[in-house]
């Protein structure tokens, strides 16, 4: 019997200053069910993003093996970039396991008509790697478009020097990048956020491009489906 009980999704949080709204994946009001959280000492967005997560694989797979131990039958994290330890965590904990949203990408990308494609918005293309695009199963040219660095969202997300959230100017930058992505790829039939903390932004982006958008949060439901099914009758 496991310490908690009626939260079966586990969520690795990175080490974090910056608000977090409804939304947001470390906002527990994100979620219409529980869910379990666990925070990795000095995993810092600089360390993750900007630095590829070096030396850090074994505080996550420890994380992981906490809310496992707590509880979770399944298990997410709070920065699209940890797909680049997708396969070592999911080995080291024996549940099911979606690092990123990014894993996403080839499903979605399944779903659309012949000749369209997903495009990626991130906080950092720079930091999207090859080896990040690998780990998530994307194709190498997958379209990708950043938000801009002197935004408000990369100044609150990566940088960290605000410590208030303006959600009105974030959105406007998720909107900035989606179109400038959608006008640079024609081609694209829906949108995929690799950021935990665009999902607040999803709907507006949804509505102002008129294609399908998921993140974090429709990832973490997929799960949550899978654990608990739906009884009918």
């Amino acid at each position: 019997m496991k310490p908690v009980q009626g939260a079966p999704l586990g969520i690795i949080m990175l080490e974090t200053r910056f608000p977090r709204i409804p939304g947001d994946i470390g906002n527990g009001l994100t979620w219409p069910f529980p869910v379990l959280y666990r925070v990795v000492p000095g995993a810092t967005p600089e360390r993750v993003v900007l630095q590829g997560a070096r030396g850090l694989l074994p505080d996550f797979i420890a994380a992981a093996q906490e809310l496992v131990a707590l509880g979770a039958e399944a298990i997410t994290t709070s920065c699209g970039f940890l797909c680049i330890f997708q396969k070592e965590i999911a080995a080291a904990i024996g549940v099911p396991v979606a690092t990123s949203s990014l894993i996403q990408v080839p499903w979605v990308e399944a779903l659309l008509p012949a000749g369209r494609r997903v495009g990626v918005i991130t906080v950092s293309p720079v930091s999207l790697t090859p080896a990040h695009l690998a780990a998530s199963g994307m194709a190498p040219d997958t379209p990708v478009a950043g938000i801009a660095q002197d935004g408000e969202l990369y100044r609150v997300l990566v940088r960290q020097d605000k410590a208030e959230l303006d959600a009105a100017a974030a959105e406007r930058d998720i909107l900035e990048a989606g179109r400038a992505l959608v006008a640079a790829h024609p081609e694209i039939g829906a949108i995929v956020l690799e950021c935990t903390n665009m999902p607040p932004y999803a709907a507006a982006l949804q509505a102002a491009l008129g294609l399908p958008v998921h993140d974090v949060v429709s990832l973490g439901s997929y799960l949550f489906a899978g654990l608990r099914p739906r009884r009918y009758g």
